[in-house]
């Protein structure tokens, strides 16, 4: 079975080292998002990367950043992402928020 629409990928910068209180702020977004009703919500860290500021952080054998990239994805319908947004924005203090369209498609076979 399939299930097609348009609808939006929120995609979240920030580094790993970012906090929410005493919390991980991905681990918060997280949270946030679920109790938000969204579908669904991956997090990815990132093996290098740099932002604005200019400084590269990379994992390696001889020394692993404590600050590693990170990107939350969300892939969600417009109406939602619209609502879930500005609470994201709230939240996060220094990082990048991208919204971009999408054709969504969601597969289910089997009994998963």
């Amino acid at each position: 079975m399939q299930e097609r629409f348009r609808g939006k990928v929120l995609s979240i910068y920030l580094g790993e080292a970012d906090r929410h209180g005493h919390k991980p702020l991905y681990r918060e977004l997280v949270e946030v998002l679920h109790r938000l009703g969204v579908r669904g919500a991956t997090v990815i860290r990132g093996i290098e990367g740099y932002g604005r500021k200019g400084q590269i952080h990379l994992a390696s054998v001889l020394r692993l950043s404590e600050d590693l990239p990170v990107v939350i994805q969300v892939l969600e319908s417009e109406e939602k992402v619209r609502e879930i947004l500005p609470v994201v924005e709230d939240l996060v203090q220094d990082g990048v928020i991208a919204v971009q369209d999408a054709e969504l498609v969601f597969v289910t076979r089997g009994g998963r």
